[in-house]
């Protein structure tokens, strides 16, 4: 019963998974990393350059990655979010 719980609550968060191809599509240049965490949530990973911030939503297989400058997105691409 254990094991069904833990696979039920992982599928679940899977599904609700915020790096889709829906909330893709709402990014837009110009948006303030605020906005776009509040559609995406917090980043799975942000590099800081000397301009420029870089942060990842999701995996290697699938993700968001949004390029930030001054906390604004300027470049912004995905991976495995086909229709």
């Amino acid at each position: 019963m254990k094991k069904i719980l833990i696979i039920a609550a992982t599928l679940s968060l899977a599904a609700c998974s915020k790096v889709s191809l829906e909330n893709y599509e709402k990014i837009t240049i110009g948006m303030d990393k605020t906005e776009v965490e509040a559609i995406l949530g917090s980043a799975d990973n942000c590099v800081e350059k000397t301009l420029h911030t870089n942060c990842t939503w999701g995996d290697e297989a699938k993700n968001i990655e949004i390029t930030l400058v001054s906390d604004k997105v300027s470049l912004y691409s995905k991976t495995g979010l086909e229709k």
